[in-house]
């Protein structure tokens, strides 16, 4: 009787070590006439969104590349290196991203050149909704080869 009355608390509270943080869909990067023509290079944007980690909710700001495509769209990518999560900077001098801590270097297009890191920078899927655009902010397992979404 005792293990039954103790399971739902148990469960209760173990649930934030068991589940993935969730968060808004969703982020504001900035109106979509504001950014840089076709063409140009990578532009640093900011992004704020809430995760729900557990019971509390936390609010993050994090680094994002702009750029637009030939076909009109943007090409969204996170600023932080695959290898070992340090965040990139473009060198407008070079045209490439560098990572500042081991080195990796990455084309306009975040495609891997050189270094350690095991893939090319990570795209993110954005959208763009009443002239706005959008981006859902994802981290990924740092140090592996392919993309794989922690949350």
């Amino acid at each position: 009787m005792g293990a039954m009355l103790a399971a739902p608390v148990l469960r209760f509270v173990l649930y934030p070590l068991y589940t993935k943080q969730r968060g808004s869909k969703w982020s504001k990067v900035g109106l979509v006439d504001h950014l840089p023509p076709i063409g140009s290079p990578p532009v640093r944007k900011d992004v704020t969104f809430r995760q729900l980690d557990g019971w509390r909710e936390v609010v993050t700001t994090e680094s994002v590349y702009v750029q637009r495509l030939p076909n009109g769209k943007c090409l969204v990518l996170s600023s932080i290196c695959p290898h070992l999560g340090c965040n990139v900077s473009w060198q407008a001098s070079s045209d490439r991203f560098f990572c500042p801590c081991h080195g990796s270097v990455f084309n306009s297009q975040g495609k891997h050149i050189s270094g350690p890191a095991p893939r090319g920078m990570d795209p993110l899927p954005n959208e763009a909704e009443s002239g706005e655009l959008l981006v859902h902010f994802e981290y990924f397992r740092a140090n592996v080869p392919n993309r794989e979404e922690l949350s």
